[in-house]
């Protein structure tokens, strides 16, 4: 067996910089996508100061800054467009050492592919992993349509339903569906321009946001029954829950285009695994951790198991790998866990439905908000202001 020899099951973003991380440490890395290409589902993706300080270390971290919208004034509303609160983007900076950005999911993927050697990555290609090894002696086996791979480490990507989790922890429940249904979706610049904001009504939630190049990421939640589909489109759908809401979610709405709204229920990890690896595999992202959206973080902690994975693992080699898997289970296991803690307590919080509890909720907003934005975002600290093992050099890029 090849001791430097790296498979990565899965090709969204945590492992893809999981791929560019090992890579950089020398290992041959090999990534297999189950979908046709890499073009993501998704839209937009938030990157607080966290993930950044991760990408840093791929030497990546400059150049989504350079491409992201920085997020600057904005806030939360109600329905009504009453501000319940007012943010500031170079406060949040400040505390956090960095500043929240937004980029497109496409926009990352095609940075992290470019650090890769071409032949990397393989889309088309169904993996399972058959076998998962032993850490310091028979290599893990992954089974394609062309045949079986032997590898050092394979690095479990597989999302949300990974099949992966399930060989592994066969006894796990695994995610649970957290009660809401949230649409994503992406406009065309408006010809009346707005402050980014997130508007919390009754058991609904809907965000606008704009891409740096004037584009707007819209994104929406409410509280119903898994599995629900809307009877006469996504599009109408959004119209009657939010198209009464205040300027400008109802010409969002309008601008939207039917065939690229996109609707998913959240589910979430809240019975943590008893470890992130086991064998010769690691999970990372959703895999390992899938978290409710509220805090944006689901691939700001992909991105940090990736780099704290190859930090662990290092550039491979004979007897490094169960000390290795057992280092990056004890770093990313009590974080992971915590954040998925809190991501399920802010969307309680988002989620109250009854009209006495979200008055009641509005008013708190609002009175923390005259003490000050640090009062408001210290639900993010411990959080944002995490920074990876190693030195990250101020250039943007760290070496082992």
């Amino acid at each position: 067996m090849d001791q430097s020899r790296a498979v990565v099951i899965g090709g969204g973003i945590g492992g893809l910089t999981a791929a560019v991380a090992l890579h950089q440490r020398g290992w041959d890395v090999t990534v297999l996508e189950r979908a046709a290409s890499l073009a993501p589902v998704g839209a937009g993706l938030g990157l607080a100061p966290n993930a950044q300080r991760a990408l840093d270390v791929i030497g990546l971290g400059d150049a989504v800054r350079d491409l992201a919208a920085w997020q600057g004034e904005g806030g939360l509303r109600a329905p009504d467009g009453r501000w319940l609160n007012r943010m500031d983007g170079r406060v949040a900076a400040e505390r956090f050492g960095g500043p929240l950005v937004l980029l497109h999911r496409a926009t990352l993927v095609s940075l992290l592919t470019d650090a890769l050697p071409a032949t990397a990555v393989r889309t088309g290609t169904a993996a399972t992993l058959t076998d998962p090894g032993t850490a310091d002696g028979r290599p893990a086996v992954v089974t394609t349509p062309e045949g079986e791979t032997e590898a050092g480490l394979v690095v479990a990507a597989d999302g949300l339903r990974s099949a992966t989790r399930g060989t592994l922890f066969p006894a796990h429940p695994g995610p649970r569906y957290a009660g809401y249904t949230t649409w994503r979706t992406i406009v065309p610049e408006p010809e009346r321009p707005f402050p980014p904001h997130e508007t919390w009504g009754r058991g609904r939630v809907w965000g606008t946001q704009p891409f740096k190049d004037g584009r707007v990421y819209a994104y929406a939640m409410t509280m119903t029954p898994a599995g629900g589909q809307a009877p006469h489109g996504e599009k109408a759908e959004l119209t009657r829950l939010f198209g009464d809401w205040h300027d400008p979610v109802p010409r969002i709405i309008a601008a939207a285009e039917s065939d690229r709204i996109l609707r998913h229920d959240v589910y979430e990890m809240n019975t943590p695994l008893p470890a992130f690896h086991r064998g010769r595999v690691a999970l990372l992202g959703d895999a390992a951790h899938a978290m409710q959206p509220s805090l944006a973080q689901g691939g700001n902690q992909a991105i940090e198991d990736a780099v704290v994975l190859a930090h662990h693992v290092g550039a491979g080699g004979p007897g490094r790998c169960a000390a290795a898997l057992a280092g990056y289970s004890a770093d990313r296991l009590p974080r992971t866990s915590a954040v998925v803690r809190r991501a399920a307590r802010a969307s309680r919080m988002a989620a109250v439905s009854s009209p006495a509890g979200a008055a009641v909720r509005d008013r708190l907003i609002a009175a923390a908000s005259r003490f000050g934005p640090g009062l408001v975002l210290r639900g993010m600290d411990g959080i944002a202001d995490w920074r990876p093992p190693g030195r990250t050099y101020a250039s943007g890029t760290s070496r082992p």
